[in-house]
C-alpha cells in the first residue's frame, strides 16, 4: 500500500503544481522568489533532462511506460524491502507525471529554477530523488555484504 500511496501523492502534487503554473503565469516567465537561488521559470521542454534530446517524443513516452511497467511489476511480484518500495514509488509517480505531460501537451511542464542548474519539476525531483535512495540501498547492501566476508 505505501508504494501506491507515494506514487499516487507524487503524482497528485505534480499534477497540481503544474496545473497551478499553467493557470497562473504566462509561457516563458520568470519569477525571482530568491534572488539569484530559486526562480519560477516557466517553460514547456520537448526533450529529455536538461533539455537533451528535443524533439523525440515517442523516445521519451515508450521509456516511462517501460520503466512504470518494470517498477510496478517488480513491486507487485517481488515485494521488495521498504526502502526498495519508496524509491520505485518515487520514480513510478515522477515518471507518470511526466508520462502524462508527454501525452497531453507534446513537453514536460518545467518550472523550478535554482542558480545555474536546468529548470525542472515535482516529477523530476521525485524521480533523481528515488534514483539516488536505490543506489544508496544498493551501495549500503553491497558494502554490508562485501564487510561480512
Amino acid at each position: 500500500m505505501r508504494f501506491w500511496l507515494i506514487a499516487g501523492g507524487i503524482l497528485l502534487l505534480d499534477r497540481l503544481s503544474k496545473i497551478w503554473i499553467m493557470n497562473n503565469i504566462d509561457l516563458g516567465t520568470n519569477l525571482v522568489l530568491i534572488n539569484g537561488i530559486l526562480n519560477i521559470s516557466y517553460l514547456h521542454n520537448r526533450g529529455a533532462a536538461f533539455g537533451i534530446m528535443q524533439g523525440q517524443a515517442w523516445l521519451f513516452l515508450a521509456l516511462a511506460a517501460m520503466v512504470i511497467v518494470a517498477a510496478v511489476y517488480y513491486n507487485h511480484q517481488y515485494h521488495p524491502q521498504r526502502w526498495i518500495q519508496y524509491a520505485l514509488a518515487l520514480i513510478v509517480g515522477g515518471s507518470l507525471g511526466n508520462l502524462i505531460d508527454r501525452l497531453l501537451y507534446r513537453s514536460v511542464v518545467d518550472f523550478i529554477s535554482i542558480g545555474w542548474f536546468p529548470v525542472f519539476n515535482v516529477a523530476d525531483m521525485a524521480i533523481v530523488c528515488g534514483g539516488i535512495l536505490f543506489m544508496l540501498y544498493i551501495l549500503k547492501t553491497d558494502l554490508g555484504e562485501s564487510g561480512q566476508e
